[in-house]
């Protein structure tokens, strides 16, 4: 049996975690649940799972928890940021999954490879903030690093038949979004109502704000760069609008192998799970001719700015990635909170990449300052915008 600790338990992530560790209560344990501030649905979990440790991001909602809780889980409970660290190096956990959003998942990745613990790695920003710092640590830790988005799992799966020195490009295919047919006009008026209706996948607030920019594709492009140790020319984005084929690998005798599926997490997270093996999840099956023409397109720069931000603050290095993802999480809040339109949203992140100064991606220090500082810049270009 596999003991995991799940980091961002209530989450859409988190959730499905929890579907397939329910499905097989024989294979996995959960000893550590995470939450930033769903008390109810955290307490709900806690009660099913009893979990040896229970964490709330917001620590004022410790007693909230508490009262949820039967007394004997109570004296089980963390919170804030440390909290998440020690979920994520508790002694008896084999694998940590990170289902977090934001770059709070980035210090209690480090802290469970430290732990020596292997990683189900659902949360992005930990490798776009700190990608050759992390994968450096997993080197020298020995540990393994599973990748749970949907689109990393396709790659690591297609990967698995040739050698890596034998790719030649990575295709990482992206929905679109809601808004692949809008011009400029019309998404100047996008509401966060429109911009959460995600067509294909059911995703978090954030992430699908994210996916509607493009931003998310650019966040995963960063991510791949370091997962597969590949260079930034060798990642190409195509827009794919039926989320059928979830990505693709070309190796250098021009074979391009695909990973294909209906859209559902549970797949690339019981893989991530239960890596090398496979998992009858009792899912639908996907069926190519009731799917019918799979399409294929290169993304709009122009209309979606965000992808070639992504793309040069990989170039630029250092910690202009860290800097893209501060930036974006500050203004996608304002976006949500109505503070800002939609186009201003890369506007804000643009504002921020060209104030930054440099600093080594190789020191944890200069990374967290860095996005200490975006998110000052950030906040006064929205402060900014929202005086006219």
């Amino acid at each position: 049996m596999k003991t995991i600790s799940l980091l961002g338990s209530t989450g859409s992530i988190g959730r499905n975690v929890l579907a397939v560790v329910r499905r097989f209560p024989q294979k996995y344990r959960v000893a550590a649940l995470t939450a930033g501030s769903n008390v109810t649905l955290l307490a709900e979990q806690a009660c099913e799972f009893e979990p040896e440790l229970i964490s709330i991001g917001d620590p004022q909602l410790v007693d909230a928890l508490a009262a949820l809780l039967p007394l004997p889980l109570r004296s089980r409970i963390v919170s804030g940021s440390d909290g998440n660290c020690l979920a994520a190096a508790l002694p008896e956990v084999e694998m940590v999954v990170s289902a977090v959003v934001g770059s709070v998942g980035l210090l209690p990745a480090l802290a469970a490879i430290e732990a020596g613990k292997d990683i189900g790695l659902a949360n992005k920003e930990t490798l776009v903030m700190a990608g050759r710092l992390v994968m450096d640590a997993v080197q020298a830790a020995g540990v393994r690093l599973f990748p749970i988005d949907s689109e990393h799992s396709a790659i690591f799966q297609a990967l698995e038949a040739g050698r890596s020195q034998d790719v030649e490009k990575i295709l990482l295919t992206a929905s679109g979004g809601p808004f692949r047919s809008l011009g400029q006009a019309e998404l100047a008026e996008v509401t966060p109502e429109q911009a959460l209706a995600h067509p294909n996948w059911d995703m978090g607030r954030k992430i699908s704000i994210d996916s509607a920019t493009l931003m998310n594709k650019g966040l995963e492009v960063i991510e791949a760069r370091w997962l597969f140790a590949v260079l930034p020319s060798q990642i190409e984005v195509v827009v794919h609008p039926q989320s059928i084929v979830h990505s693709l690998v070309e190796y250098v005798d021009g074979s391009v192998v695909a990973q294909l599926g209906i859209p559902d997490m549970q797949i690339p997270i019981a893989y991530a799970l239960s890596y090398p093996k496979r998992l009858e999840l009792g899912l639908s099956r996907l069926s190519l001719v009731e799917c019918g023409d799979l399409c294929f397109e290169a993304p709009d720069l122009v209309r979606f700015p965000a992808l070639k931000m992504a793309y040069d603050a990989l170039e630029a290095g250092g910690i202009h990635p860290a800097v893209l993802n501060a930036a974006n999480e500050v203004a996608v809040e304002a976006f949500l909170q109505g503070r800002i339109a939609f186009l201003q949203i890369t506007q804000v992140v643009a504002e921020a990449l060209s104030s930054v100064t440099q600093g080594d991606e190789l020191e944890l220090e200069a990374i967290l300052a860095a996005d200490h500082q975006a998110r000052g810049i950030a906040s006064n270009q929205i402060e900014r915008l929202c005086r006219g």
